[in-house]
């Protein structure tokens, strides 16, 4: 049993990042000046080598405190594979976006940036190879009995059974739960396999073993009197204690604490932007994104433009009042894709598979999500963000806060143009509460990196939607 392991291998991540990090840097520098691959011809002019990697310290200190801002050498027990990659690409594009903007400021217009690319593609892989296949050497060592934590659960409660859920659905993660103790639960009650042993007044005979690598307090809400008593006896014993709280409808996986002069106060919303730093970060890429985009589309929203003025009767701009940051309202711009009606016909009902109202031209756009460009100009206009929940009309926000619990939490930040939960199908014609789930979640766990990751996934699957009637 390999007990307080994370710190060696943490260790053991640094070592080796940085040594990738070096050595991607060394071989793109190959690739570019000493290969076909990079193009350079003889006699053309480039920065010596000394200039290159005189930089390689600076790169590396810089890539492994963006490592560690990105959350890399956080356990592994618990977490997924596709969640380390992302953050392994998140933390690279933040690095180029770094090192290419040190460049602009400088002024250094020699230094090469496709190298630079070919750095952050080869930085990338062996990254992602070394940290799969250590992933897979500690599932295969868990597979056979090895670096196991064994954990006792203090407490029958509904958090018991998440915890147990999880773990039986994981057993990657290598957690062995032993058994439940409980006062109230009779001993031999059966949950998935995990017996109810005893009372958890048993704990001083246990724990004294020295047997158990952690102890999970899943207390139910109402032994929550008992709470310091355990702990205390827990920690007595030197045994790692971890608290699963029977709330977790009320408090998110992330809240945030407070220390008033030593009284810990739980924020039950950890919302990044409330942050001014976060809100200047996030609102400079909307200005850049949003010009940039319009820039690029100009074309497109010429000929959109066009189409809809010629093939239907009425203004090719369609203004519609939404719900926007702090409960708002604003006028959301979208190109007309219905047939021209009174006021009170749009807001009749939502649009409907093969709604007659839609025309062709609108449909098309509707279905490529190409009716949405206008919006760039409320980003530029501050009324929405490139990434956020999608705004909603006045009247299903008050009929939807009366019947899905944590509703308004999103107007706490401003409405997107795409979102998190866009980019995993939740759009048009479906579930408003699984929406609400991954609004809030793209909320609660926001950073510049989520954000550029949000719009890659919106390039690549978020444009085409197939509800959208």
């Amino acid at each position: 049993m390999i007990k307080n392991n994370q710190k060696y291998l943490n260790g053991l991540h640094v070592v080796i990042d940085a040594v990738i990090i070096a050595g991607s840097y060394m071989l793109a520098w190959w690739l570019k000046f000493k290969t076909p691959v990079g193009g350079v011809k003889p006699g053309d002019f480039y920065l010596p080598i000394r200039t290159y990697f005189a930089a390689i310290p600076y790169i590396v200190a810089a890539y492994l405190i963006i490592y560690k801002a990105c959350k890399l050498y956080t356990a592994k027990r618990g977490s997924g594979p596709g969640g380390e990659l992302l953050r392994i690409i998140e933390a690279n594009i933040i690095g180029a976006v770094g090192m290419t903007s040190v460049l602009f400021i400088i002024w250094q217009q020699h230094f090469s940036r496709s190298m630079i690319a070919m750095f952050i593609c080869l930085n990338i892989v062996f990254t992602a190879i070394f940290r799969l296949s250590l992933r897979e050497v500690l599932v295969i060592a868990r597979r056979k009995g090895y670096n196991m934590k064994h954990v006792l659960l203090v407490g029958y409660s509904k958090a018991a059974e998440e915890y147990i859920d999880r773990v039986k659905a994981n057993p990657q993660w290598g957690y062995v739960i032993h058994a439940i103790l409980d006062d109230v639960i009779p001993p031999g009650t059966l949950y998935k396999g995990i017996k109810v042993v005893g009372r958890i007044g048993n704990l001083e005979i246990i724990l004294p073993e020295n047997k158990l690598d952690e102890i999970a307090i899943t207390l139910p809400l109402n032994q929550y009197g008992r709470l310091e008593e355990i702990v205390a006896l827990c920690e007595k014993s030197g045994v790692h204690t971890k608290f699963i709280p029977d709330y977790n409808s009320i408090i998110p996986s992330r809240p945030y604490t407070e220390d008033l002069m030593g009284l810990p106060v739980i924020n039950i919303r950890n919302v990044p932007l409330t942050r001014m730093s976060s809100r200047a970060c996030k609102r400079t890429l909307d200005i850049i994104g949003a010009a940039a985009g319009l820039i690029i589309s100009s074309p497109i929203l010429l000929v959109i433009a066009v189409l809809v003025r010629a093939t239907s009767k009425g203004p090719v701009i369609f203004v519609q009042e939404r719900i926007g940051r702090h409960n708002k309202p604003f006028h959301m711009y979208k190109f007309r894709s219905m047939r021209q009606q009174s006021e009170l016909d749009e807001q009749a009902d939502w649009t409907v598979e093969n709604d007659p109202r839609v025309t062709k031209v609108g449909r098309f756009i509707r279905r490529t999500s190409l009716d949405e460009l206008p919006q760039l100009f409320n980003i530029l206009r501050g009324d929405m963000s490139l990434v956020g929940p999608r705004p909603e009309q006045t009247k299903y926000v008050e009929e939807f806060k009366e019947k899905i619990p944590r509703y308004m939490i999103k107007h706490q930040v401003r409405p997107g143009l795409t979102g998190w939960a866009q980019v995993n199908g939740y759009r048009g014609d479906t579930s408003i509460e699984k929406r609400i789930e991954y609004d809030l979640y793209y909320i609660e766990n926001w950073t510049f990196g989520f954000d550029i990751r949000i719009l890659f996934l919106t390039i690549f699957k978020g444009f085409v939607n197939k509800n959208a009637y």
